[in-house]
């Protein structure tokens, strides 16, 4: 087990070790796209079956949630917040990306700024902005508070995290800046910080979607074993995934355990 440390050098040096040691089976799971061919290449060179979760790499067998999907569950639910609590009144929509991800995981803004679209039609594209939070807090944070500062009487504010480590540092900002009534976020993986902040009432923090990350474990030793054993596996294979909300979470923490 090696650690890539969100690093490309890293990565790479880890491809080589995994190389040299002559192991069966790769898991590979880093978010660099632009050097996923680089790592595939080596070790598809040494003949060794390659699992990529999440972000796909070439000569490999893809593993992780359908990006695209997620994304549109996040932005229907974030459009109907709108329209139920603003009276549809829209004035940015902020997708917090993950550029080096590649097109697959940008894929979940996409699909968020559709869900969004499709909700909102009167919307104009110039009302959609992406920002590479890179999938991390400090970041998303410099960045949203940034934004808001350069728009200090704007109000609607809609934002779809590609994480919920970047929707985290979003609710810094707006909360920094007191503006919780007025910006909504939904985020990605239901981590249990982000589970804890929508227990507040007053959070800005309206969702996230799960991608059932208790299930990919069980699941990923029974895609290795079958390619360890020849058998035929469709290239790629998704988890599922569900939406929870802040509305869930907090009647989920009012209920006592009987005695």
């Amino acid at each position: 087990m090696l650690d890539n440390r969100y690093d490309a050098t890293a990565a790479l040096a880890n491809a080589d070790e995994f190389v040299r040691r002559g192991v069966d089976l790769v898991i590979e799971f880093q978010i660099d796209q632009r050097i996923a061919p680089i790592v595939a290449n080596k070790i598809d060179g040494a003949g060794i079956p390659l699992i990529a979760v999440d972000i796909p790499h070439p000569h490999s067998t893809y593993f992780g949630v359908d990006n695209y999907l997620v994304g549109l569950v996040a932005g229907e639910f974030l459009a109907q917040h709108a329209k139920k609590v603003w009276d549809g009144k829209t004035k940015w929509v902020l997708g917090l990306d993950i550029e080096e991800g590649g097109p697959l995981v940008q894929s979940r803004i996409t699909g968020s700024f559709e869900g969004i679209r499709s909700h909102l039609p009167s919307l104009a594209d110039s009302s959609f902005i992406r920002l590479d939070g890179r999938g991390m807090r400090d970041k998303s944070y410099r960045l949203v508070l940034d934004f808001l500062r350069r728009n200090p009487h704007d109000r609607g504010i809609l934002i779809a995290a590609a994480t919920d480590t970047s929707a985290l540092g979003a609710i810094q900002a707006v909360r920094e800046l007191k503006l919780e009534k007025h910006v909504a976020i939904v985020g990605q993986d239901c981590i249990p910080e982000a589970l804890d902040e929508m227990k507040a009432a007053t959070s800005p923090l309206i969702a996230s979607v799960s991608h059932e990350a208790q299930s990919y474990g069980p699941r990923l030793i029974q895609l290795g074993l079958a390619l360890l054993a020849g058998q035929r596996v469709p290239p790629y294979n998704y988890t599922e995934h569900r939406l929870v909300t802040a509305s869930t979470v907090r009647a989920s923490s009012k209920v006592q355990p009987s005695r």
